[in-house]
């Protein structure tokens, strides 16, 4: 091989190499270029393959003589299917990319109705389950989607109504409906102090707090107003003065109990009236800041109050409203804390709801003097459990009571000459 013939290898060998150099280097950058975009796609929001999840906000329910609603609000348009089971009877909704609220209630007792509970459960990672667990088989049901808030309705019905007379549409609620709620004590007076000296006032006004966020973000058809909403001193009688000014539908008093004994323990819910119980005198003599003796004393001067025929005509209300805040609380409660006794429902005679112009309750939501029961009551996810409960006794108590319509007529004069506006409640 002469010397050209060698010149000319060499540069071939070098031509050679230097194309595989740049061809190495080109499928560095395309290799390099691949895993950049790859590793953009892991990094894009999941919003682009699947969609943002819709959350589950609750559960609300109507019941009438026709048939049971239920009303499942959700945060957008959602994918779902149903089924039925058997022995015992359910029906179920699966919610495909759906989450539940952080913190909502999970289990709903609907009193009367083929309803029997409207249960919630986050079924998989990305479905959320709701079971309606129902009294018999005969029934039919309906199931429609709205907007505006976006909620799915779902009629259960006797078999062979026609579907065409049941409007998801119409609202049950077609007005605020009012409600008081009351924090107990306050200010100078602390009410009940736990042996840790966890404070009653301190308490019950974090758990009406609570109550008050409940009702506005989940029943925003609810106008709610507190008695007091700081620590701060109110006297008994002007509470409920507060709710017949406001011409409210009913009135919530919440407190925490105390007794004696130690080993004492539950949850018990209160309605005004009178009582020959020495232990529910002893819980109203506590709450109205006197003695036993004097609180029988009070009892019989004060029994024409209720005698009156205006008490007369709320009495039966208030038994319904204190028993669907006791269930409301017992079927939740209880099922998460089994130590936590049902106490039932009681009357007496508290100062706090004389005067009460509407259905009324007092509810003692576990004894502050009990060391397990305060350290529930200083835990904030017992209060927060405590605060759901009572709400959806309260909605359970409207649900299934026909709504009144608050009618505010003209001033008139009374005989001293001072303007007042008097109240009418009617049935619609």
């Amino acid at each position: 091989m002469n010397n050209l013939q060698k010149t000319v290898r060499l540069r071939r060998i070098k031509s050679q190499k230097s194309e595989n150099r740049s061809f190495y280097f080109r499928r560095k950058k395309m290799i390099a270029g691949f895993g950049l975009l790859f590793f953009c796609i892991l990094l894009l929001p999941s919003t682009a393959v699947s969609g943002d999840a819709v959350e589950l906000k609750g559960i609300r329910h109507w019941v009438t003589s026709e048939y049971v609603r239920i009303a499942i609000d959700i945060s957008g348009a959602v994918e779902f299917t149903k089924g039925r089971l058997t022995n015992p009877e359910r029906l179920y909704c699966d919610f495909k990319n759906t989450k539940l609220k952080k913190g909502l209630q999970t289990n709903y007792p609907i009193a009367e109705g083929f309803v029997k509970t409207v249960r919630i459960s986050q079924y998989d990672a990305n479905t959320v389950r709701v079971v309606f667990d129902l009294r018999n088989a005969d029934y039919d049901y309906k199931i429609s989607s709205l907007e505006d808030p976006p909620r799915l309705v779902v009629d259960f019905f006797p078999k062979g109504t026609d579907e065409k007379k049941i409007d998801a549409k119409s609202d049950m609620f077609l007005f605020k409906r009012v409600v008081v709620l009351d924090a107990g004590h306050g200010g100078h007076d602390p009410g009940a102090v736990g042996f840790n000296k966890l404070y009653e006032k301190d308490v019950v006004l974090n758990i009406v707090l609570k109550m008050r966020d409940i009702m506005t973000k989940e029943y925003p058809l609810y106008e709610v107003i507190l008695t007091r909403d700081s620590d701060v001193f109110i006297p008994l009688d002007e509470r409920a003065a507060i709710a017949n000014k406001k011409g409210a539908e009913l009135f919530v008093s919440v407190h925490a109990n105390a007794s004696p004994n130690r080993q004492a323990r539950g949850i018990e819910t209160y309605l005004l009236n009178w009582t020959n119980d020495e232990e529910s005198m002893r819980v109203a003599a506590r709450e109205n800041a006197i003695s036993l003796k004097k609180m029988k004393q009070v009892q019989n001067e004060l029994g024409f109050i209720l005698a009156s025929l205006e008490r007369e005509s709320k009495r039966d209300e208030s038994v319904k409203l204190a028993g669907q805040i006791q269930n409301s609380l017992t079927s939740t409660v209880t099922l998460q804390y089994p130590e936590v006794n049902n106490l039932g429902v009681k009357q007496a005679l508290f100062y706090v709801l004389v005067g009460a112009k509407m259905p009324s309750s007092l509810v003692e939501v576990s004894f502050i003097s009990n060391l397990e029961e305060e350290k529930l009551l200083s835990d904030e996810s017992y209060r927060q459990k405590i605060a759901y409960s009572i709400v959806a006794g309260i909605h359970a108590y409207f649900a299934s009571t026909t709504p009144q319509k608050v009618e505010h007529h003209k001033d008139a004069k009374s005989k001293n000459g001072h303007k007042v506006k008097p109240i009418k409640y009617t049935r619609r």
